[in-house]
């Protein structure tokens, strides 16, 4: 039987209960307490925290991400580390608690899959309609349970947050992986229960901005961008968005049809997919070239990417070297069971 234990974080003066087999940063998010993070992995470090006073069990924490320098000083990240007894955290990473964004409690949720269709080389729809509403914001993600395991995959909402009863995703196979080839990908029918818990991450655009926005997207990186150009477009969260979706060959690329009918509906919205592989009519190169070709100058703009970690670092130089100002880049790394099994190895 497990012991609970309170917690608090120093600099908000708020605390709650954890069982010494929970993740500290679990019990904070299911009761609405908002706290960074970035995945629940122990692969990116943003949900770093201080022991101010008590002892954690740092559990899988790997020193790619957590030094023995920094467990020496107390540190220990919070969607790894369980309690050993009371504790006293602060945040590392400076928290904002005014910046307009509404949070949503972690939840337990299960659903019925009502979509599943191949839309592209090695990629699902997967849709699940919920038990009982999931409220998220743009960009946020879920983790599904993997049948008669403790297995759980990580993928990112791309319905709009104003569709809070069916959760659209999109799942990329991964040869030899436990939730695509020996599951989505072979066992998975419409009828299944589904097992879910969400929403995480804080990646994504949900309040009013007042620059344009460049989106790049690199595979199943378009799911969270498909929901914040839902969402932004609702709710008219920026005056111009534009969006880039890279593929090797057209067997990579999906869902254009419905960008291209957005981009007649709104005026505000500009679609550009991009091939490396497969000279077409449209562009060619690497996706990120797509967007130095178009933009001369990036300052004074925003930017939003998701995709592959060679994608991501490519679009941030390229945006640096239009003089993107850092801070105005987000960016949110898709990386897979095998990828995240390297970085905590």
């Amino acid at each position: 039987m497990s012991d609970t234990h309170e917690i608090r974080i120093s600099t908000l003066e708020k605390s709650t209960s954890c069982s010494d087999d929970q993740p500290v940063l679990e019990s904070f998010l299911r009761e609405g307490i908002w706290l960074p993070h970035s995945c629940t992995q122990g692969t990116c470090g943003t949900c770093k925290m201080k022991v101010l006073e008590g002892e954690i069990d740092h559990r899988d924490s790997s020193e790619y991400t957590l030094t023995p320098e920094e467990r020496d000083a107390g540190i220990a990240l919070g969607c790894q580390a369980t309690p050993r007894s009371s504790l006293v955290l602060e945040p590392v990473e400076q928290l904002d608690p005014d910046d307009g964004v509404v949070r949503h409690p972690l939840k337990d949720v299960t659903g019925t899959v009502v979509t599943l269709d191949d839309i592209a080389r090695d990629i699902r729809r997967l849709v699940v309609e919920l038990d009982e509403p999931m409220n998220f914001n743009a960009g946020q993600y879920a983790e599904i349970k993997v049948p008669g395991t403790d297995v759980t995959r990580q993928y990112s909402m791309a319905n709009p947050p104003s569709q809070t009863d069916r959760l659209e995703f999109h799942i990329k196979r991964t040869p030899g992986g436990i939730a695509t080839d020996g599951w989505m990908f072979r066992e998975m029918q419409r009828g299944d229960r589904v097992e879910l818990k969400g929403p995480l991450g804080d990646f994504g655009m949900n309040t009013p901005q007042e620059e344009p926005a460049i989106l790049i997207a690199g595979g199943t990186g378009l799911a969270p961008l498909k929901s914040i150009v839902q969402h932004a477009l609702a709710d008219e969260l920026a005056p111009q968005l534009y969006l880039y979706q890279g593929g090797r060959t057209r067997q990579d690329l999906y869902d254009t049809e419905f960008f291209h009918r957005l981009e007649q509906q709104h005026e505000q919205f500009t679609y550009r997919p991009c091939l490396s592989e497969q000279e077409w009519d449209g562009a060619t190169g690497m996706v990120t070239d797509a967007v130095l070709e178009d933009f001369t100058s990036c300052k004074g703009l925003s930017a939003y990417l998701c995709g592959p970690p060679p994608m991501v670092e490519a679009g941030v130089k390229a945006l640096k070297r239009r003089r993107m100002a850092p801070r105005k880049i987000f960016r949110e790394e898709f990386l897979d069971a095998s990828h995240t099994a390297a970085a905590v190895s």
